[in-house]
């Protein structure tokens, strides 16, 4: 299973792949690790990375580029208009009948629309590729990064680009994220997990935006604190200074207006980035020099780094503001910033470093690849989730970057609600629940809160809300959700209808007013953190908070600790579900526990242990009305996405199918005068060398415009003439080798043959017959050898070949099958003698042989032994002697 990363940039991307041992950054088929942000769009194909933005100089309209900006935006959005009034796009960017932005190009031939999220799938499409290409397997699951400041509808646009893509993106990780995780997950000196955190600040300085943030790290687990980005800053920015600089100077010295002419400008910024590159590492004046720039006019121009700092003033002021941004949204002071760790190529800018030194008080570091830490760490988080890969527990918490409120229609003609349910820095993924009372559907919206401007989230239709049987409104529960994306919607939503029972007599909290006119909103938070695989626990999320002190609305805030899983409820009826639970069992039901510190609230239930009435839940339908594509609109963009890759793959075939008839025509003609000049005669040189430039004239006139099958039958036509030509040439290089080769064998048989008749002992054991074998199978290949020999020798060059090499190594193959079987055979073991009777003394001498060994061996077992066999004798003899004794008595008494 493949897991892999991709750092998608504004002007280039990386591709991480998680291999046994580690990350690996890889290439593209350029040898390039850096993949330009560029599509461009041809009449017969469109071209990817490298080769796009080689189109860029020729194909000025259709080649896109910087289109991340777009995703999922309205051509109305203030960005846009500014994107299209501060620079000189090259393309056509244009409003579309749904407010959408549209980008027009001519694609194969014909004028087409198309959305950011299509374009982004091509190139997303082209680093799948890649990455398969490198990998040799299928890739399918990854994890994408996105700007931290991406708002709702941008990540629903970079998942549908995903998707018709083909790709299973586990999570969209922000680019701050990616780098803490890829900063932190190696770290061995992390403090304890109770310990004070190591609080490290990440600088990520791109080429069209500023994102920073600080994260806390203990060991096992990152917290994300606080993010402060500049979506409108970047390394560009700075080029533009350069830009604007050298317009204004041409236009004095050279009578050039560059503004005016499109090709000129994208060279001029082009230049401008290599001397800014340059600047970065060199304090004295740098020239720039650009040969037959306009109207064949060479342009000089020089640049010192102090004048450029001085022109980009005003962008370093930015840089430093977001900077105390990011400290002041933490709430920490500058000396609790452990260390100060900057990616993204325009950190590389002398002046920018010493706006960060300045600001946090310490020296940056350069521990992580200033280019590859996002793909890095998008490979990590995606190896995390994998079930394939075992990685270190490491938990990962991120945090919103906007605030979001909720509003809801109104009920009996009163002022609609509203509820925060979030601030900024609100860790996320998580859940809450809300209870609502109505008789009817009902509708919510949410929207981002931000400083002069409210950005829509979506709308959510609950349906299917009916009244009690008592005409009574319905209790409604409503689960709304952020989940790993980073995306808000509504989960879920159910209706709770009581059942009938027996005694009804149950006492039941009271409201602050009729059920039918209140809108009530019990909140009952959890952080839903098992949507990240070895996700951190959540911090307090109880965020619900009274809008409208007209509207009575009850709000119960949950601690969200999964560890002490407490509500703290304050007033309103006591929550049947418990929200605690992961949100992958959103569905199930669950229990509340009850505030242990609020004595009513624990009394209150003990009245209604009475045959308490039963409940029923339903399941209502919610329609979510929000920016991303709907199915058949994904759909249709997904079946256009494969007709152009098929077009691709097809002009791609056609190309190759070009190349090599072109290829075979001038290494042929090359060749004829060359090396194959002897190998055929002069009329068949000059017949083929006619064919060979009539080929050629007919490539590069009508058949420049030919379908694949026309390519091939002209090649396979010329292969038929020269083919011969060049197996002729072949032939006559490894001919003489392979003859030589079976003169050698028939040589090393012939001793063979000598040595068996001086009766070497090495071959005295073969039979007669077999060595008769041999003999004949010599006489055999040396005539067979003599022979072409002499048809070699007496053949012509330009001639058909008398013999193949081929040929020649069979008939050697035959000839070792016969002999080597025979001078190989091993002699046969000679027979065993069966073992002579050892006579008694040699057996009593190895007897006492073994004898004495064994008491070298065991010296004290043997001595006790000895004094056994000591005492046995002595009684023996004693024995003896009182059998003498008694025999004498014997005979005396006769």
């Amino acid at each position: 299973m493949s897991v892999v990363g991709f750092d998608v940039g504004n002007q280039s991307c990386f591709i991480a792949v998680a291999k046994g041992g580690g990350i690996e950054t890889i290439d593209n088929e350029y040898s390039d690790r850096r993949t330009p942000s560029y599509v461009s769009f041809g009449e017969k194909q469109r071209y990817l990375g490298v080769s796009a933005r080689n189109q860029e100089r020729t194909n000025v309209k259709n080649t896109v580029s910087q289109f991340k900006r777009l995703i999922g935006k309205k051509f109305s959005d203030p960005d846009i208009q500014h994107e299209l009034q501060s620079r000189m796009v090259p393309y056509n960017i244009v409003e579309q009948p749904d407010g959408k932005v549209g980008i027009k190009v001519q694609c194969l031939g014909q004028e087409s629309v198309f959305n950011p999220e299509q374009v982004m799938a091509m190139l997303l499409t082209y680093l799948k590729t890649t990455a398969e290409n490198a990998i040799s397997t299928k890739v399918a699951d990854c994890v994408i990064s996105v700007p931290c400041y991406y708002t709702d509808q941008q990540r629903r646009a970079m998942l549908d680009a995903a998707y018709i893509a083909s790709l299973n993106c586990l999570r969209l990780m922000n680019d701050t994220t990616a780098v803490a995780l890829a900063y932190g997950i190696y770290k061995q000196d992390l403090p304890e997990e109770n310990a004070k955190s190591r609080n490290v600040a990440f600088v990520d300085f791109g080429h069209s935006s500023l994102q920073t943030s600080i994260a806390a790290f203990n060991k096992g687990k990152l917290k994300i604190l606080t993010t402060a980005s500049d979506s409108s800053l970047g390394g560009r920015d700075f080029d533009t200074k350069l830009v604007e600089h050298f317009c204004k100077d041409f236009q004095t010295r050279y009578k050039i207006n560059v503004k005016e002419n499109k090709k000129a400008y994208l060279r001029l910024e082009a230049e401008c980035d290599k001397l800014k590159k340059v600047m970065s590492s060199n304090s004295v004046e740098i020239p720039m020099a650009i040969d037959n720039y306009v109207d064949d006019k060479d342009v000089v121009g020089r640049m010192k780094r102090e004048t450029f700092e001085a022109m980009c003033s005003q962008l370093l002021i930015r840089v430093e503001n977001c900077l105390k941004q990011l400290l002041e949204n933490s709430g920490l002071k500058k000396e609790d910033i452990d260390a100060v760790e900057i990616v993204g190529g325009s950190t590389r800018i002398p002046a920018v470093k010493s706006y960060i030194r300045k600001v946090f008080g310490k020296e940056t570091s350069t521990t992580l690849n200033t280019d590859e830490a996002v793909a890095r760490g998008c490979s990590l988080q995606c190896a995390m989730l994998s079930p394939a890969f075992r990685v270190r527990d490491f938990n990962v918490q991120d945090v919103t970057p906007y605030p979001i409120k909720l509003t809801w229609d109104s009920v009996g003609g009163e002022d609609s609600g509203a509820m925060d349910v979030c601030e900024n820095g609100h860790a996320f993924p998580f859940l809450k629940q809300l209870t609502f009372y109505r008789k009817e559907a009902f509708d919510l919206s949410a929207f981002y809160t931000r400083e002069n401007s409210q950005a829509v989230i979506g709308r959510f239709s609950v349906k299917n809300v009916t009244p009690t049987k008592d005409g009574e409104s319905s209790k409604i529960k409503v689960k709304i959700r952020m989940d790993i994306h980073g995306i808000f919607y509504v989960s879920k939503a159910q209706m709770i209808e009581k059942m009938p029972s027996d005694d009804e007599s149950v006492n039941e909290p009271m409201e602050t007013q009729a059920a039918a006119e209140a809108e009530n909103t019990d909140s009952n938070i959890a952080d839903a953190q098992n949507g990240v695989k070895d996700g951190a626990q959540g911090e307090d999320q109880s965020d619900a908070k009274k809008e409208d002190a007209q509207q009575p609305m009850d709000t119960d805030e949950a601690s969200n600790d999964a560890a002490s899983g407490t509500n703290n409820t304050d007033q309103g009826e006591p929550m049947s579900e418990n929200n605690p639970e992961p949100a992958a069992n959103e569905g199930e039901k669950q229990g509340t526990p009850k505030k242990q510190d609020t004595p009513k609230k624990q009394e209150e239930p003990k009245s209604a242990k009475k045959k308490k009435p039963t409940t029923k839940t339903v399941d209502l339908k919610v329609e979510h009305f929000v920016s991303s594509l709907s199915q058949p609109e994904l759909n249709k963009v997904v079946e256009r996405e494969n007709e152009l890759i098929s077009r691709d793959r097809q002009e791609n075939d056609r190309i190759h199918a070009i190349n090599a008839l072109e290829e075979y025509v001038l290494q042929t003609r090359s060749k004829l005068s060359a090396e194959y000049e002897k190998f055929v005669t002069d009329e068949e040189r000059g017949s083929f060398v006619k064919k060979l430039d009539d080929a050629e004239e007919w490539l590069y006139d009508e058949g420049e415009d030919q379908i694949k099958s026309v390519y091939q039958g002209k090649l396979e036509s010329l292969k038929k003439i020269g083919d011969p030509i060049c197996l002729r040439f072949n032939e006559a290089q490894t001919r003489p080798q392979a003859l030589e080769s079976l003169g050698h064998e028939i040589q090393l048989c012939k001793k063979f043959l000598d040595l068996y008749e001086q009766k070497d002992e090495k071959y005295e054991h073969l039979e007669a017959a077999e060595v008769k074998k041999v003999e004949e199978a010599v006489s055999e290949k040396q005539k067979w050898l003599d022979e072409m020999w002499n048809k070699v020798n007496k053949q012509a060059p330009h001639e058909p070949p008398a013999v193949l090499t081929a040929a020649i190594f069979e008939e050697k193959q035959k000839f070792e099958n016969i002999y080597k079987p025979i001078v190989n055979k091993p002699k046969p073991k000679p027979k065993e003698e069966p073992p002579k009777d050892e006579t008694k003394d040699e057996k009593k001498d190895e007897k006492n042989d073994n004898k004495d060994e064994t008491s070298e061996d065991k010296p004290e077992e043997e001595g006790n032994k000895e004094n056994e066999g000591k005492e046995e004798n002595e009684v023996k003899e004693e024995n003896e002697v009182k059998e003498e004794n008694k025999q004498t008595n014997d005979m005396d008494v006769d």
